[in-house]
């Protein structure tokens, strides 16, 4: 029987067996192919965990993935201040998913190192920031957090596994879900696992020079050959405004037009750029939120553009996350909504 379209990867070759079948990146025809270690290792055929991930699901309204072509962009840094944004408005319930298993940062960045996960009849708990912001990652379970975390995929789909569908999430509005550099196992694994309950979508998150763009070109060409609707990219480190005199110094210049000509190039929305402050670094080496610190910043001004629209729509008086065309998703949250704890 010939896979289903959408398990055949666009650059796939002839007689493609299909990324569920148990050959994907065995047999003769992969040969070659340059998917074939990921596919060889990503999880194959039903899995009954699904059923169990889907139910966990269930009540988690909606699925962002956080994604950079190249590390080193300040994703999880993103990761972080999105959620703390979030989480702002004490009604709005939010949890982060690190699965960045061999550089887990947000144990740090959330200001909570040191803990560990507790397991109860419902299974395991988030660590939580605060009553709204839950936090769960490989970190937890380290006895030293500089202790290397040295596995195989399998054992990397296995956790993140477990993540979905033994960590006793609850309701949320928001489930974020931190990622390595690349296209991956863990990238695989968390569509593949994620696909039946529904991936609101993915933030990418770049900086302006062409070297980091082009794995970020490589990161929407994954997007688009796994079906993740992409809600559109952020442009990170985009210059560094002078606490002092405000002037605005280009650090990594945009030498082929950095992230807004790209996003124009291929198609996808443009959520905004956010400058170098260096104390952005320091409240993430703090575990404090820099929305929270440093309020009125020019920062904290792009962070809230990129999180905030004036085009918001609602139900129910409520900020949603909107459709538009094709099948690319636009983030709309509405400031006002942000109440400051």
């Amino acid at each position: 029987m010939a896979p289903a379209k959408e398990d055949v990867p666009a650059d796939a070759p002839e007689h493609c067996p299909g990324t569920a079948s148990d050959q994907a990146g065995k047999a003769d025809s992969c040969a070659g192919c340059p998917n074939q270690q990921a596919c060889a290792t990503a999880p194959k055929g039903p899995d009954p965990s699904i059923p169990l991930i889907n139910e966990r699901m269930a009540d988690v309204r909606h699925k962002i993935l956080v994604l950079s072509g190249k590390g080193g962009v300040g994703k999880s840094t993103f990761t972080t201040n999105l959620a703390f944004a979030l989480s702002l408005d004490d009604a709005v319930q939010v949890g982060i998913m690190d699965i960045d298993i061999t550089g887990p940062s947000m144990p740090k960045m959330t200001g909570l190192e040191g803990e560990t996960i507790h397991q109860s009849n419902t299974g395991w708990s988030p660590v939580y920031v605060s009553d709204n912001l839950g936090v769960m990652s490989v970190g937890f379970m380290l006895q030293n957090p500089d202790d290397a975390v040295i596995w195989r995929g399998p054992k990397k789909n296995g956790i993140i596994k477990q993540f979905l569908k033994d960590v006793d999430w609850g309701a949320l509005d928001y489930l974020v879900v931190d990622t390595p550099p690349g296209t991956s196992d863990e990238h695989l694994s968390a569509v593949q696992y994620l696909k039946e309950s529904g991936i609101t979508g993915a933030v990418l998150v770049t900086t302006p020079q062409e070297i980091s763009l082009q794995d970020v070109r490589k990161e929407i060409g994954f997007c688009r050959k796994v079906g993740v609707p992409i809600i559109g990219v952020v442009e990170n480190m985009a210059g560094f405004v002078c606490p002092s005199c405000k002037h605005k110094s280009e650090i990594f210049a945009p030498t082929t037009g950095g992230a807004v000509k790209m996003c124009e190039d291929v198609g996808v929305p443009f959520l905004g750029s956010i400058p170098i402050d260096p104390r952005i670094g320091k409240s993430c080496d703090l575990g404090e939120s820099y929305l929270d610190m440093y309020p009125g910043e020019a920062a904290y001004t792009a962070y809230m553009d990129v999180i905030a629209s004036k085009e918001t729509n609602y139900v129910e008086g409520r900020p949603r996350v909107l459709a538009t065309v094709d099948t690319n998703l636009a983030m709309y949250f509405h400031r006002d909504t942000i109440v400051r704890r």
